[in-house]
């Protein structure tokens, strides 16, 4: 029983931090139709700058410069770049493989800048840990469970109340529809970027922190695992990437687990088992848990 109440635990943790990375995916596309394959690189920019300068500006103040720094890279990716190609919806595939060379780019300057260094970010927590009755869990994964919380709650507050918001869901709804009614497009998008880039940033702390080594150049390919959770819940539903995060990183968790019960599957099953979730999944419902089914009409 203690071994399941921690993997639940650690799951949970990590499908919070999961839906930080799944936001990020799901609000680009809502507002732009574009699947971000440069997230990960977004990410890992925020961890670095977090790393290099938390010496000298604390970590808070470190944190808040990454977080402001990846949103306006995130903003003007899209401003200067993605939106100067053709503004037609349907050419957001486009757009997308344009996301695969910037991630190409990114990943291959802080690569070098990294080198095969771990990065501590400096973070308040270090490697302390709390006993919550027969369970002993990290402080950073409960920081990441309630920070996360937090954020994610005041995401969907930002989406239901203010006027970006209600913008942005009538872009998902009806692009020409909100143009033809004054919502300025290019901004919302724009905002959609720099709220993804933040998210991103955010998301890079807690999984570079303990019980995590430390952040790596590798560490951005960790957003792909959001990627899953992101589709399974319906590409432009924010709730079923939350949704979708929790499953994926209590899956993650369970395999992690109980690794030596699934030995028969293979010692890195843990790394495709996101994956594996996801298809069978799809098979169920192609959609997505909260995907809606598109009438065409003929």
């Amino acid at each position: 029983m203690t071994t399941l109440l921690d993997t639940l635990l650690n799951g949970l943790a990590l499908g919070a931090v999961y839906a930080l990375v799944a936001l990020g995916f799901v609000v680009i596309f809502k507002a732009s139709g574009v699947l971000n394959f440069a997230h990960g690189s977004l990410l890992l920019l925020g961890g670095y700058l977090v790393a290099v300068l938390h010496d000298d500006l604390g970590f808070a103040g470190a944190l808040a410069v990454a977080v402001l720094t990846t949103a306006a890279v995130a903003g003007a990716l899209d401003r200067l770049l993605l939106q100067r190609g053709d503004p037609d919806p349907k050419a957001a595939h486009v757009q997308t493989i344009v996301t695969i060379g910037v991630d190409i780019i990114l990943v291959t300057d802080l690569s070098r800048r990294i080198g095969g260094d771990l990065l501590t970010l400096g973070d308040p927590w270090g490697d302390a840990v709390t006993g919550l009755g027969p369970v002993t869990v990290a402080d950073s994964r409960l920081a990441a469970i309630v920070v996360s919380t937090v954020v994610i709650a005041g995401v969907f507050a930002l989406f239901r109340f203010t006027p970006w918001g209600l913008s942005l869901r009538a872009a998902a709804e009806d692009v020409e529809a909100a143009a033809l009614m004054g919502v300025r497009l290019s901004r919302v998008r724009m905002l959609a970027w720099c709220l993804a880039g933040a998210l991103a940033a955010l998301a890079a702390v807690f999984l570079a922190a303990f019980p995590a080594p430390g952040l790596e150049r590798t560490t951005g390919q960790i957003a792909l695992k959001a990627f899953p959770a992101a589709i399974l819940g319906g590409m432009a539903s924010p709730p079923g990437a939350l949704a979708g995060s929790l499953l994926i990183g209590l899956t993650e968790a369970l395999v992690a687990g109980y690794q030596s019960e699934l030995h028969v599957l293979g010692e890195g099953f843990g790394d495709v088992a996101p994956y594996a979730v996801m298809v069978v999944v799809l098979l169920v419902r192609p959609t997505g848990l909260f995907g809606a089914k598109g009438a065409v009409r003929v």
